[in-house]
């Protein structure tokens, strides 16, 4: 947990850091150049400072161990974290999609420079290194919050290049290639804010992991060679882990103490299960009829079928 936390927090504020480097860099060469272009990503990229920034002051929480006012640790505090950054993309999109529209109707004004290339060539590095080393170190770290800031670097770079187009079209003559290539880049951010939220609002409102997911996990249980069968099955989401609950029914003259190895066994089974993290078992003796849904219940004597939900 430490190596990740570490992880997670270097490249959080590499984010930071490239963040606050764009700002300085295209607001200086805006300022210096009288150019509105520069000036006006490095206002938007603010917002991506400040959206990295709630990743490292929230995110890392989600690595924390238990205490008393989170008995269940901290584990919502990373999509929690992640879904700001979704809301902050969707803004951002709306806002150029809006601004695109409008240099239609009114027609481009932006022009011609060389300091505007050079400008939108740190950004474009920036942007890319960031967004290299944020996807290096989430293969390790598999963080919600580190993929929403990847996904935010990259929008970025998509916003570069399409202004890189529109850079294009008024050297070539054509400056209205810059609100057309702004316009579609902007669908683009709103779609990917979108997809992040709905990811995140999923792992935030105990929603159940995909149905093969729970089939794998289930298959766990009825393996045991001690189970005749489950039910009262439920597995959640509890940040991005998962949680499941179940009531396992084995012979009923177990003692406690092959009853409690029975349940540290399925508990560690269930736990090999990816992403699987707190597992909590109810063992019942056989015969008690309390099978909700199984048309052939296990005898109280005999192994039976194994059935349940």
């Amino acid at each position: 947990m430490s190596d990740r936390r570490t992880a997670f927090l270097e490249a959080s504020w590499v984010n930071v850091a490239s963040n606050l480097l764009k700002i300085v860099v295209e607001g200086a060469l805006g300022v210096f150049s009288g150019s509105l272009a520069l000036t006006a990503d490095a206002a938007h990229s603010v917002a991506d400072l400040l959206a990295s920034g709630v990743v490292l002051v929230w995110g890392r929480f989600a690595f924390e161990n238990p205490d008393e006012t989170h008995p269940h640790g901290h584990e919502r505090f990373e999509p929690l974290s992640a879904l700001f950054v979704g809301g902050v993309l969707v803004l951002l999109g709306l806002k150029l999609l809006v601004d695109s529209g409008k240099s239609l109707l009114a027609g481009p004004e932006a022009e011609y420079s060389v300091v505007l290339v050079a400008g939108l060539g740190f950004a474009l590095l920036d942007r890319l290194g960031c967004y290299w080393y944020t996807v290096r170190v989430n293969r390790r770290v598999q963080s919600s919050s580190l993929r929403a800031l990847a996904a935010d670097s990259l929008n970025d770079i998509y916003t570069t290049l399409a202004a890189f187009a529109g850079v294009a079209g008024m050297a070539l003559g054509y400056p209205i290639l810059d609100p057309i290539a702004g316009g579609v880049v902007s669908l683009l951010v709103v779609y990917q804010g979108v997809e992040i939220s709905r990811e995140n609002i999923d792992y935030l409102v105990d929603r159940a992991p995909p149905e093969d997911h729970q089939r794998r996990i289930r298959s766990r249980i009825r393996d045991h060679p001690e189970v005749y069968g489950v039910h009262d099955f439920a597995a959640y989401y509890s940040g991005q882990v998962v949680e499941v609950e179940f009531h396992a029914e084995i012979e009923s003259d177990r003692t406690v103490r092959e009853a409690h190895e029975i349940e540290s066994d399925l508990r560690q089974r269930v736990r090999e299960v990816e992403s699987v993290e707190d597992v909590h078992v109810h063992l019942d003796p056989a015969g008690l009829g309390e099978w909700k849904d199984a048309a052939d219940r296990p005898s109280a004597t005999g192994r039976g079928e194994r059935t349940g939900s």
